[in-house]
């Protein structure tokens, strides 16, 4: 059993959606279930409209799941299993406050210490714990890290080994007493019987301890785990869901078609070419979670459009009628379809060929443009374009790229493009002559 368990904070972005698809790929090649579980227990920052969207992300990009979980819906179970791990004095009561913590941090750093909590609480007295509470602090709660090593064989990373004087007691209960990830993640896996978790590697703390509270909670079985390198931008920038750092949501309004980043995304990172291949079948078939790099990695969104455009230039009319909800002839399609990355280029190009389409300016080539309708053949075929530009070069002594450029803005708007030989077909002649207006 496996999950994606996102937080409903922002938008998904591709590192998001790279975990999801790694975790589901690799469910469907080991023949296990693969659930959602959403983890909604901040409810400060959790918002349904991100619920909503993250569902039509999964759908958009192909992922299918057994079932959803919402951990909103839980929290009785958060809580019992939380006051079992109290009477056995594994988790404990803390009353410092974050400008306390933030203090001991800055000391520690400034001394060249790790910036490990040092378990005061531990020791205080029931009278000061009375007298915390009634000055009105409310006690956040830790859990009890025990003193042996922590090692597990990592699925990406092999042997992790931690010592348990490197890392903080964590905090597994806030101060307005709702649980934390580190406890109701653990506490879900155990009761789903999550057997692997594939997630980034800014987890592998928060993993040692929760070998432990796997131990604790009385886990028959603790899950292997795999901890993959964060995707970056291209700039290598961190990717944020709250600042719409390449969001699906956003790719997905951009016309990309979703076989496109569901191939990058569960390839980056390994040696595997970016080919296209026509089925998540496919991609199951040929997964191997060996062929993943600890190295850093990083999202070109160029790269996606480029295999984008590559997927797009395969298909026939046929399919990509289905795709696109424009009308499109056959003959347009055939002739634009080297130059599409997205479906919005589709919609762009069947402006630029409407009737409908606004002259172009052009103060600086009026003569050329003058005798360039004046030598337009009468009849369009696929050799016009070079006699029309031979004939007008031989009349104006301009050629060349000024030439062509000139032609191809006036009539198209743009500096590149399909053939102008099958452009001009496509317009027809009475078009042409107007554009050139």
């Amino acid at each position: 059993m496996l999950r994606f368990a996102p937080s409903p904070t922002g938008l998904i972005h591709v590192g998001n959606a790279r975990i999801a698809i790694l975790n589901f790929i690799f469910s469907k090649s080991k023949n296990l279930d693969f659930f959602i579980r959403v983890d909604d227990t901040d409810t400060e920052r959790s918002e349904e409209i991100y619920k909503r969207i993250l569902f039509q992300d999964l759908d958009w990009i192909g992922i299918n799941y057994k079932f959803q979980i919402y951990q909103s819906q839980r929290i009785e179970t958060y809580k019992k299993v939380s006051e079992e791990l109290k009477n056995k004095g594994l988790i404990y009561p803390c009353y410092e406050t974050p400008d306390e913590l933030n203090l001991q941090r800055k000391i520690l750093l400034k001394s060249g210490k790790p910036p490990i909590y040092d378990r005061a609480s531990l020791k205080l007295s029931k009278e000061e714990k009375n007298r915390f509470e009634k000055e009105g602090r409310k006690p956040h709660w830790r859990f009890k890290l025990s003193e042996e090593p922590i090692f597990w064989n990592d699925l990406i990373h092999n042997g992790i080994n931690f010592e348990k004087l490197s890392i903080s007691d964590p905090v597994v209960i806030r101060s307005d007493d709702t649980p934390l990830f580190t406890l109701t993640s653990v506490i879900d896996d155990a009761e789903f019987g999550v057997t692997h978790i594939l997630r980034g590697d800014d987890h592998i703390t928060n993993t040692a301890a929760q070998i432990q509270l796997f131990q604790h909670i009385g886990c028959k079985s603790i899950p292997y785990f795999g901890h993959l390198p964060l995707v970056k931008s291209i700039d290598g920038e961190s990717l944020s869901k709250r600042k719409d750092s390449l969001s699906l949501k956003k790719i997905r309004e951009s016309g990309i078609q979703s076989i496109s980043l569901f191939n990058m995304l569960s390839k980056i990172g390994t040696s595997n070419p970016y080919e296209h291949l026509d089925s998540i079948e496919k991609l199951i078939e040929k997964f191997d979670l060996k062929k993943f790099s600890k190295s850093s990695i990083y999202f070109d969104y160029r790269e996606l459009e480029r295999i984008n455009s590559k997927y797009l230039s395969t298909c026939d009319y046929k399919k990509i009628s289905e795709i696109t909800d424009q009308k499109i002839s056959k003959n347009t399609w055939d002739a634009i379809k080297p130059n599409i990355k997205s479906l919005k280029d589709i919609n762009n190009w069947i402006s630029i060929l409407d009737s409908g389409f606004e002259i172009v300016e052009d103060k600086n080539n009026k003569k050329l443009i003058e005798e360039s309708k004046f030598l337009l053949p009468e009849e369009l075929t696929k050799n016009s374009w070079m006699d029309w530009c031979k004939s007008i070069s031989e009349k104006t002594g301009v050629s060349g790229k000024r030439l062509f450029l000139t032609l191809r803005l006036k009539i198209t708007g743009l500096e590149s493009g399909p053939e102008m030989n099958t452009i001009i077909c496509l317009l027809g002649r009475n078009e042409i002559l107007r554009r050139l207006q």
